[in-house]
């Protein structure tokens, strides 16, 4: 049975067999925004045009979120080792910041993000991640010793994280397009604190006595853009 995780909590990659966890997807899944609308109904045409009776009813439309599941790999010193994030970010404006070009597959081999979504899900919960990053804990750079998961809204600026519906990390066995077992997942409820809220670190996979483990992070900042939450996680997470 999946772990389900609270603010704060930590957890180790055991399964229920008693073997680590180490080859797995971390995926992200948050809805559309659903709106009512209002659009004018003629009911009766009345004799000759005359006497034409309209109405205003509702209906539902559902507003394309595009949010980013981009990654920031850390070594024991709390400094930058490698990123994982968009390529369609300008190359300019990453290295107003300091950071690299942006990339599917980190230098390691150890991370791979299986592409971008700009929607949410539409009608519903799928089921399914709309971002995800593969992991391989086996292939991570022993430089490395913290993996910060987290979440930029690229839509426009009236959108924030009170607006989306619902965002969720998990952790499973399988692959981008099939689960296979969810080992651990972590719902961040909408909150009044979200408001004006565009960026969500969600977790973190750290090295802990030659182990990794996970803790969910889940907080939320009115960050611009993912260079400015990768600055935030840099100089306040990773002590």
């Amino acid at each position: 049975m999946a772990i389900n995780l609270e603010k704060g909590q930590r957890i180790n990659l055991e399964k229920t067999n008693g073997s680590k966890l180490t080859n797995f997807c971390v995926g992200c899944n948050w809805g559309a925004i659903e709106t009512t609308k209002y659009k004018e109904i003629v009911i009766s045409e009345g004799f000759l045009g005359l006497g034409r009776k309209t109405e205003m009813r509702p209906y539902k439309e559902e507003i394309d979120v595009d949010v980013d599941l981009s990654c920031v790999m850390v070594d024991a010193d709390g400094e930058f080792v490698d990123g994982l994030y968009s390529s369609l970010y300008r190359p300019e404006f990453l290295q107003r910041y300091g950071f690299p070009k942006g990339k599917e597959l980190s230098l390691d081999g150890a991370l791979n993000s299986a592409g971008d979504d700009t929607e949410g899900d539409k009608g519903g919960d799928d089921g399914l991640d709309n971002e995800i990053i593969s992991v391989n804990l086996d292939k991570v750079s022993p430089r490395t010793e913290q993996i910060f998961f987290f979440l930029n809204i690229c839509s426009p600026n009236t959108i924030d994280f009170l607006k989306i519906p619902y965002a969720a990390i998990r952790m499973y066995e399988g692959t981008p397009t099939k689960v296979n077992e969810v080992f651990a997942k972590y719902d961040v409820a909408r909150e009044r604190q979200f408001e004006g809220k565009r960026a969500l670190i969600m977790g973190k996979l750290y090295r802990h006595n030659g182990e990794w483990k996970f803790a969910a992070i889940g907080e939320a900042f009115s960050d611009d853009n993912l260079c400015l939450t990768m600055k935030r996680i840099l100089r306040d997470y990773t002590k």
